[in-house]
């Protein structure tokens, strides 16, 4: 059983949006948790020059993130 699944993505230069559809056995803590974890891996193995660079403390990624459901007006936020 898949726990959650990417539907859409957009990166821009200093944030990034994501429209995922999770299960409800899986918090959108825990999905954050694990995103930015094995993203920061995957980054810090492809561009090991980064870990030069101190970022938010020694973190790749900012402490927060900000999440809104999707119900019926879900192509008006894609738009």
């Amino acid at each position: 059983m898949e726990l959650c699944e990417l539907v859409e993505m957009n990166i821009q230069i200093d944030h990034i949006h994501l429209i995922v559809s999770i299960s409800p056995k899986l918090s959108v803590s825990q999905l954050m948790g694990i995103l930015k974890g094995k993203i920061a891996i995957k980054i810090f193995k492809s561009y090991p020059q980064l870990k030069k660079k101190p970022y938010w403390g020694n973190h790749f990624w900012a402490g927060g993130y900000c999440v809104e459901t999707i119900g019926l007006d879900e192509d008006k936020i894609k738009k």
